[in-house]
């Protein structure tokens, strides 16, 4: 791998810790923004709805400019919201906050991952993006334990000032990794290019994996640390440490789907969201004993993880050269599913499943994606071969 892919990967373990870094901090947040758990869990929400928006509309409006200069503005604007964020504690502005970064963060990451299958050969693409991602994974184990331990024994904007630091000290890296001064594309004629990639049937169905996958883990994670407090008994002190599990669970998965996603991407997909089905619903089974539940988290964290590389093999493997705006559409799939899970696992548990519910909605997620993986897998045995071949 090109040691720029490397710095990349830093680059979302900066900003991943922030998306991820709430499932941790939301009690102490709701507590000191006097909202309730659910509402506060509409700040997860605001965050993916950003990315949404962002993904595709700094994508084509950035088409012109020099690539370090994009993404080391993202980072900048990332950095100054947190900054802004932790200065100002009402909720109406952090979601406000949350959304700006959020954008920011999707341009961010969707050049970053045309930028990592724009350097390596088509058959090493989902390794390159498991790379990438991989920073999301590092987030889990170090970040969002670490934003929890901060909000304990200091505040959760402590967290955020952390945030702000790391993504200032990617940029820096990024400024020194990746050459500057590149004559801008013409924006023209690849912007035509783009849209008509876009436009490909079987695309969007790989779209709907992506959105599906990522909510089938979410729905339960934006939430775990409410949960193992609250209905699985585990003290406080310790809940970081159990996220850090989960983020090791996350790595693992991450770490083998990389490896055989270009060869049996549906093979990955159908077998990581399987595990997630059966696993989310053995939460909500168990939610009160912490025996079974810390490590159903690890296990549902490898499953979800292990879907990452493949949704992405399968979308640049669809789309050919021309994959920056489809390439920013499967970031706003991403996060499609980031912003639907909580909303939704809120409203179970508002409607008096409790927090246990989160796991049921998890499983119906992971047979939604499920039944679009078998949908995509039939709509490519019926594409000829040579036209993958040629996009590959």
């Amino acid at each position: 791998m090109p040691f720029l892919i490397y710095v990349l990967g830093f680059g979302t373990f900066a900003q991943g810790t922030s998306e991820f870094m709430l499932s941790g901090l939301l009690p102490c947040v709701a507590g000191e923004l006097h909202v309730s758990l659910s509402e506060a869990g509409l700040l997860v929400s605001a965050f993916a709805v950003g990315m949404v928006v962002g993904a595709p509309v700094l994508a084509l409006a950035t088409l012109g400019l020099p690539r370090r200069a994009a993404l080391v503005g993202f980072q900048t604007v990332f950095a100054a919201g947190h900054v802004a964020a932790a200065l100002q504690p009402h909720f109406g502005f952090q979601l406000a906050m949350r959304g700006v970064t959020g954008m920011a963060y999707a341009g961010f990451w969707a050049l970053a991952s045309v930028a990592a299958v724009s350097l390596v050969p088509a058959d090493r693409r989902g390794k390159a993006m498991s790379v990438v991602v991989s920073g999301l994974s590092l987030s889990m184990i170090i970040g969002v334990p670490a934003g929890t331990v901060l909000a304990q024994h200091a505040n959760w904007q402590a967290a955020f000032w952390a945030v702000a630091v790391m993504t200032a000290l990617s940029a820096a890296g990024l400024l020194l990794a990746l050459p500057g001064g590149r004559d801008p594309e013409a924006p023209g004629p690849e912007l035509r290019a783009e849209l008509r990639s876009s436009a490909t049937p079987r695309l969007w169905v790989a779209y709907a994996t992506t959105a599906l996958t990522v909510s089938a883990t979410i729905a339960v994670f934006s939430y775990l640390g409410a949960l193992l407090e609250d209905v699985t008994g585990v003290p406080a002190g310790l809940v970081p440490a159990v996220l850090g599990l989960y983020g090791v669970g996350a790595l693992v998965g991450l770490t083998v789907g990389g490896r055989i996603a270009d060869r049996a991407p549906f093979g990955v997909l159908l077998t990581g969201m399987g595990t997630v089905a059966v696993v989310a619903a053995a939460i909500a089974l168990t939610a009160d004993i912490p025996g079974v539940v810390i490590p159903l988290a690890a296990l549902l964290a490898a499953g979800g993880f292990l879907t990452n590389p493949a949704v992405n093999t399968r979308v640049f493997r669809i789309l050919g050269e021309t994959r920056t705006l489809g390439g920013a559409l499967n970031i706003a799939a991403f996060n499609v599913g980031i912003a639907l899970a909580p909303w939704v696992s809120g409203l179970v548990i508002d409607a008096g499943s409790g927090l246990a519910g989160i796991g049921w909605v998890g499983a119906a997620f992971a047979l939604a994606a499920l039944a679009s993986t078998l949908l995509d897998r039939q709509l490519t045995r019926h594409q000829p071969k040579s036209l993958d071949l040629k996009r590959g």
